[in-house]
């Protein structure tokens, strides 16, 4: 009886290796197919386009269109209306981010109690999440329009006149307060779901060793919820340079351009680009690079400080 050398045994079972191999990476792209398709379609086509047009400048009427090449970029950044733009909306992320991390955190760690009725309040604070930005808004405006609103006539003052939403000094705060109250529910939801992973015998110690209600949050709660609250940031801060519906219907990005925000001078009807296709590309690309790099500040500069519970 003749044997198989071990060559032709170890170069069989390569091949049979090799042919699977191949099957593997022929069913794992045609699985991938979908979703890469949806991407390229829908993200990276709609970048790559966006990208060449921001070389382009055109006239007022948004006609004649002519290529400046890759220098327009550093243009736009320099330019006053992007700088203002810019710091308005860097305002906006500092009024509604920490207040809204806040708010949610505080509703959530109320709530976060095994008592009667607590579940009527957890719908009552997570029910803005159903509410859109256009609802919200016009909700808003509708309390704070001096002519229909019913909190301009109770607070009066500037309220009253000109109005929270037309004076310079409290439009942008007035939209920040609306975007607050619709982003509430999600917070509250996300800090909710991060309190019920939390260990109870952790507080359990904590109370066994005396330690009073603050003590608990401070050291239990708080950092048990550093995932919960980097997640939370990360979504608000990125919403909050997102914002547009609120510009849009509260104030149209006025007065005088106090609440004109990245998204309403690259979108807005009264924007000063509104008919130039390239500025309003590259004022979009300049903004998705700075989404990305506060990402990646908040990620690399906040996550070595986070208590993952490992």
């Amino acid at each position: 009886m003749t044997r198989r050398g071990p060559s032709r045994v170890s170069s069989h079972a390569h091949g049979r290796s090799h042919g699977r191999a191949r099957r593997d990476w022929g069913l794992a792209a045609a699985l991938l197919a979908p979703s890469l398709s949806i991407l390229g379609v829908f993200v990276l086509y709609p970048l790559g386009r966006a990208i060449l047009l921001g070389r382009q400048r055109c006239d007022p009427s948004g006609d004649n269109c002519r290529t400046n090449g890759w220098h327009q970029y550093v243009d736009v950044f320099r330019s006053r209306e992007f700088q203002q733009a810019f710091g308005v909306t860097f305002r906006f992320a500092l009024m509604t981010v920490p207040i809204g991390l806040v708010l949610g955190v505080a509703l959530a760690v109320l709530v976060d109690k095994q008592l009667r009725g607590m579940g009527a309040f957890r719908t009552i604070f997570s029910s803005t999440v159903a509410t859109s930005v256009a609802v919200a808004s016009l909700m808003w405006f509708f309390l704070l329009e001096p002519s229909v609103g019913v909190l301009a006539d109770w607070i009066g003052g500037t309220a009253k006149n000109p109005g929270l939403l037309h004076s310079e000094g409290t439009a942008l705060w007035a939209v920040a307060v609306s975007s607050i109250w619709a982003n509430l529910g999600f917070t509250f939801i996300v800090v909710t779901a991060g309190l019920q992973g939390i260990p109870a015998d952790l507080y359990e110690s904590a109370y066994v060793d005396g330690a009073s209600g603050w003590m608990r949050f401070s050291n239990v709660t708080f950092p048990m919820l550093g995932p919960t609250l980097l997640f939370a940031s990360v979504v608000l801060t990125g919403r909050a340079f997102q914002s547009y519906g609120e510009f849009d219907l509260l104030t149209g990005g006025g007065p005088n351009g106090s609440t004109t925000s990245l998204t309403y001078l690259i979108y807005g009807n009264n924007s000063l680009i509104k008919n130039d296709q390239g500025l309003q590309s590259a004022s979009a690309v300049l903004l998705f690079i700075v989404l990305l790099a506060l990402a990646l500040l908040q990620i690399r500069g906040v996550e070595k400080r986070v208590h993952y519970g490992n």
